[in-house]
């Protein structure tokens, strides 16, 4: 299809009427076969002609324009070719790093973890390959971490060894191995397997007999998480949700990626009302020098001024986190920019108002704006 240039075309047309027929936001490109220079050189051409056919469409109907996005190898480089950054930086809102599969029982013979963070001997880790996607210079704010939800199990060629990259002779108990993490862990129930984990890599695995099973769980999940935040990474995707037990990993994604941001959120809580305190304790004591007119007077006069001085700007996520993902319960009413929420602080209370930012994309730097919320302290 990439080769011929009216058949591009007719993908690209296509693709944008089913994206606008259900409502959807945006759209994923996923060739995971591509691998010469050849195909490169084509894939960049899509990219091209998808994001014109797409801003052209977005100007005719006067809708939002969709966004474009591609998964990709864990690495830019490819058996003989490299994906080419340029077009990626320059068209796409972002892409989806496949940082799994480095090691496969269908074909590798030693065990091996499939996904792992960190490999002081080889090139097939996650560190490495986002390493060089941005040291090929697309930035982290474009990479989406994929996360694993599933496993491989091999067949040890002798069960007496069981350590990463011990001998195999192929898969066990799939066809070809593959295990979501749902049945990895009905499994190590079911036979009382003792699980392992190998902090070189950063995974987990366990032997049951001849069986190696090597597999990411809560403790790998929000490691992984942790570095996305660290390296400063757009985000993370799952590969598949259903593979999940009962939300487990889901769960830890989220309480790790929600970690550090809710101390960042005390904090500011914390910081601005000693402020807002110390400012009204040096104005009430200005008020009660410049006398005769009562305190109430002066405070009525200078109302707008406060409320100006207090005015703070706080990202969605620390106010959906601040009023309980803006449940009703927090709400107090309709202000002149739209709902006001509000959170209990010790001394103070919190009036958050939702402003709309800017609906446009900001494609060439592969972020956009979305929501701000202005916070306004003030005794209510």
């Amino acid at each position: 299809m990439v080769t011929n240039e009216s058949y591009r075309k007719s993908f690209i047309d296509s693709s944008i009427r089913i994206a606008r027929l259900y409502g959807f936001q945006g759209l994923d490109l996923c060739w995971v076969s591509a691998n010469t220079s050849s195909d490169m050189t084509n894939m960049g051409l899509l990219f091209q002609e998808w994001q014109d056919s797409v801003n052209s469409e977005a100007k005719n109907s006067s809708q939002q324009e969709l966004i474009l996005t591609a998964a990709v190898q864990y690495s830019p480089d490819v058996e003989s070719a490299s994906f080419l950054v340029d077009s990626i930086r320059s068209y796409l809102n972002w892409v989806h790093v496949m940082a799994y599969d480095y090691y496969m029982p269908e074909w590798s013979e030693i065990t091996g973890a499939h996904a792992a963070l960190y490999d002081p001997s080889s090139q097939f880790n996650t560190d490495y390959g986002i390493g060089a996607w941005i040291g090929r210079g697309l930035s982290a704010s474009q990479l989406v971490l994929g996360l694993p939800f599933y496993g491989y199990a091999w067949t040890l060629k002798n069960p007496n060894y069981s350590a990463i990259g011990t001998p195999a002779t192929g898969p066990a108990i799939t066809d070809d191995g593959s295990m979501n993490y749902k049945d990895i862990k009905g499994y190590i129930q079911r036979y009382g397997a003792t699980v392992m984990y190998n902090a070189t890599y950063v995974v987990q695995y366990c032997i049951v007999g001849s069986t190696w099973i090597g597999f990411d769980d809560v403790e790998v999940v929000k490691i992984k998480v942790s570095f996305v935040k660290e390296m400063k990474l757009l985000g993370y995707f799952v590969w598949q949700v259903p593979y999940d037990d009962n939300w487990e990993l889901s769960r830890a994604a989220q309480e790790e990626e929600n970690n550090r941001p809710s101390e960042r959120r005390l904090l500011v809580i914390i910081l601005t009302t000693a402020s807002i305190v110390l400012l009204g304790l040096e104005w009430l004591l200005h008020l009660k020098i410049q006398g005769p007119k009562s305190i109430i007077e002066r405070l009525e006069e200078t109302s707008t001024a406060m409320f100006l001085i207090c005015k703070l700007v706080f990202s969605l996520r620390d106010i959906e986190a601040a009023t309980d993902q803006l449940s009703i319960e927090n709400k107090l009413g309709e202000g002149g920019y739209g709902p006001v929420y509000k959170k209990a602080a010790s001394l103070l209370s919190i009036a958050m108002t939702l402003l709309p930012n800017t609906s446009k994309l900001k494609r060439n730097k592969g972020n956009f704006n979305g929501t701000v919320a202005h916070g306004v302290f003030a005794n209510l």
